[in-house]
């Protein structure tokens, strides 16, 4: 099935998210027997139910307008980025900048696999932890298996 590129579909998407406060983080296709286009959003303070149907019916026209599936049929879904989900752009590390993070690593540091503190710096290549008073890591980010939001339960 031919579709529309996840960038051209995004940047459509941002362009009604933008006044919402809301920001497309990610957009996938599913193909298969039941294809379905998920677009995953982000905003400050969270996203919850309520944003995630406003994004929702907001995009419904437009994006049949766009057309992203040359007229085959689809499921649209809109959902948050979820607690757990891998940090894999730019703007993920530098929106949690501050934040409180869990990063589990290839190679032990000090012994440990897996850390959370603060993420006080990114560039792209490192990133700057701070976890606690006395303790602060630079961790290239090739030795990173994951880098998520902390979840406290």
């Amino acid at each position: 099935m031919k579709v529309k590129s996840n960038l051209e579909i995004q940047e459509f998407c941002q362009k009604i998210a933008e006044p919402l406060g809301i920001r497309v983080a990610e957009v996938e296709f599913k193909q298969g027997k039941n294809p379905a286009l998920t677009i995953y959003i982000d905003k400050a303070g969270g996203v919850d139910l309520d944003t995630c149907e406003l994004f929702h019916r907001a995009i419904d026209e437009p994006i049949d307008e766009l057309d992203p599936t040359f007229g085959v049929a689809y499921t649209l879904n809109v959902s948050s980025l979820g607690a757990d989900r891998p940090f894999k752009t730019d703007e993920d590390f530098n929106s949690h900048i501050g934040e409180r993070v869990e990063v589990k690593l290839n190679s032990s540091i000090r012994g440990k696999k897996f850390y959370d503190g603060i993420l006080t710096s990114y560039n792209g290549k490192v990133i700057t932890l701070k976890v606690d008073e006395k303790t602060t890591f630079t961790i290239d980010l090739k030795n990173c298996v994951k880098v998520n939001e902390y979840i406290d339960f």
